[in-house]
């Protein structure tokens, strides 16, 4: 069985979720034994990360000051073959939901001094989402990439005319229903090329 998570780190339920969730089940669709699952970072309590280090003395990999629901998140990321992150863009950046969930994983460095292997045979995409054409998409879907390259897993990146991921617009002031067909169709790509690459990863041997 090949599990990808799905993190929505929009404050909302619109274009970044629907955009997710397309990418997602294309990912379930593309291979049997694939079994998908979407968190939506809006529903979680996530206290901001203090830096105090406590987490590397207490030698955990989770965070062991905040009793809060990234304790469910660690769980579900760690097990997790691949992820797949999705963010609508704000000033040029991910939310400050997606950026508080990033923070959390000073504690995520252990994994790695456990088991230098841990984070490469785990999968990382991302998908993002503007209010324009070019409205910042790449900038903050360098934010995403940058987060997986920390934790040192392997970047599933769009391929032909999607060079690092899926990025859409949807024009207007939000309240409308997402058209964008291209993008769309770049995340069902997307989907796909997760499913294959995780399942790769996780049978490799190191």
């Amino acid at each position: 069985m090949v599990k990808i998570l799905g993190i929505c780190g929009s404050p909302r339920r619109k274009s970044c979720y629907k955009a997710l969730e397309t990418a997602l089940e294309a990912a379930k669709n593309a291979e049997e034994g694939v079994e998908v699952e979407l968190v939506e970072l809006r529903a979680k309590k996530m206290n901001f990360c203090i830096h105090c280090n406590k987490c590397l003395r207490d030698k955990s990999d989770r965070c062991t000051v905040f009793k809060d629901d990234m304790t469910e998140l660690y769980d579900k990321f760690y097990e997790a073959d691949g992820v797949i992150i999705a963010s609508p863009v704000y000033e040029m950046n991910i939310t400050a939901q997606l950026c508080t969930f990033f923070d959390r994983f000073r504690s995520a460095w252990l994994k790695g001094v456990e088991d230098p292997d841990f984070f490469a045979h785990k999968v990382g995409a991302g998908i993002t989402v503007g209010g324009t054409r070019n409205g910042g998409q790449e900038a903050t879907m360098n934010s995403i990439t940058n987060f997986f390259l920390t934790q040192g897993m392997t970047v599933c990146t769009g391929g032909s005319g999607m060079y690092s991921g899926p990025m859409l617009w949807n024009p207007g002031d939000g309240s409308t229903e997402i058209e964008d067909p291209d993008g769309f169709r770049n995340c069902e790509i997307l989907g796909r090329k997760m499913a294959k690459m995780s399942r790769i990863m996780k049978e490799a041997k190191f």
